[in-house]
């Protein structure tokens, strides 16, 4: 075992601080990465404050991990030292049950080993995440990075992005399908970006006009406000294809109403009670509404390789990690375009 410098939460209420953790020692399926950058991830402050009620302290986040190859286990034949690479929100599962062997380790039937705050079969207690100098992982969730790509904007590719490519894929978006991306966050702009690489006509769903000329640069091909009733009515009934990343309760009543006849929505951000839901607006065209969460290691490697084609990363506002604090708090007034990215050297100062 080795000790690395990292920040991290005691408890719900207290803020990150400098602390040290334990790294196990690589195996013969391990990757020893040295972290250069790590996202900013929502669900950072949520681990963080508790508020999903299952923390274990000290909570160290990060799950959108960028950083170097340092070391490799003799098993490992895919990795050497030096590659650039990536680790996103899991770094194990028991690779034997039906949806491992289907390439959707997220939704592992005896639990995927998650970056931080799961159970750590090697050292006993949890595992940390990537608010940290270094990180030890098995090979088969260890991701190679385009080298073409902007390292520190690939960072929330591990979450954000693959958070909405998923969807996007299984529900097979495709060139000239009219796509409504619901609300512009971290994973709206990602939605936006990849369904317009993809093809489709790209329409940004939001409550606030002022957000028109953001969304327009990202790629959007119109700006629908929701707010806006006549705006609603006219596009009733259009959509091949929605994806909702508001990330908190609400109603969804009027966004299904702009679906086709056989289209879906998609939720990727509201891991909470919604609003009743009318059953008359999904039985009268047949429509559907389901969910999605990150995606298996297949296919985010996929997402992946087409950022590298396609040149697509987030739109980042870099911070040092002694600046956690403040960045956690703007998060939660959204007042951030569009995801906040960690210069790990900062965490040697």
């Amino acid at each position: 075992m080795s000790k690395v410098k990292a920040y991290g939460a005691q408890a719900s209420d207290a803020n990150l601080e400098a602390l040290d953790i334990e790294r196990r020692d690589i195996t013969a399926n391990d990757v020893k990465i040295e972290i250069t950058y790590c996202g900013v991830c929502h669900s950072d402050i949520h681990q963080v404050r508790n508020d999903w009620k299952n923390s274990n302290y000290p909570v160290v986040p990060g799950h959108e991990i960028i950083g170097k190859v340092t070391e490799v286990g003799e098993n490992v034949k895919n990795f050497k030292q030096g590659d650039l690479v990536g680790v996103g929100c899991m770094v194990d599962s028991c690779q034997e049950c039906d949806s491992c062997k289907d390439d959707l380790e997220q939704f592992c039937e005896k639990g995927a080993t998650l970056t931080y705050n799961s159970k750590d079969k090697h050292l006993g207690g949890h595992t940390f995440g990537g608010y940290s100098e270094q990180v030890i992982v098995d090979k088969d969730f260890v991701l190679k990075v385009p080298e073409n790509i902007d390292a520190r904007g690939a960072a929330p590719l591990l979450c954000a992005g693959i958070t909405t490519w998923s969807p996007l894929r299984h529900w097979n978006v495709k060139k000239g399908d009219k796509v409504g991306v619901i609300g512009l966050g971290g994973l709206g702009h990602m939605g936006v970006k990849f369904a317009h690489a993809l093809g489709a006509h790209v329409v940004m769903i939001t409550t606030s006009p002022s957000k028109a000329d953001d969304a327009k640069e990202l790629g959007a091909d119109e700006v629908l406000v929701s707010k806006d009733e006549d705006a609603m009515k006219k596009q009733a009934g259009t959509f091949d294809f929605l994806l909702n990343t508001v990330p908190v309760g609400h109603d969804v009543n009027p966004y299904v109403a702009l679906l086709k006849r056989d289209a879906t929505m998609v939720l990727v951000g509201a891991i909470e009670p919604l609003d009743p839901v009318h059953g008359g607006g999904l039985i009268g065209g047949r429509k559907s509404i389901a969910g999605s969460v990150i995606g298996g290691i297949k296919e985010t490697q996929e997402m992946l390789d087409f950022c590298g084609e396609h040149n697509i990363v987030s739109d980042i506002e870099m911070i040092d990690m002694q600046n956690i604090n403040e960045a956690f708090e703007r998060v939660v007034k959204s007042d951030v375009k569009y995801r906040f990215v960690i210069d790990m050297k900062s965490l040697k100062n």
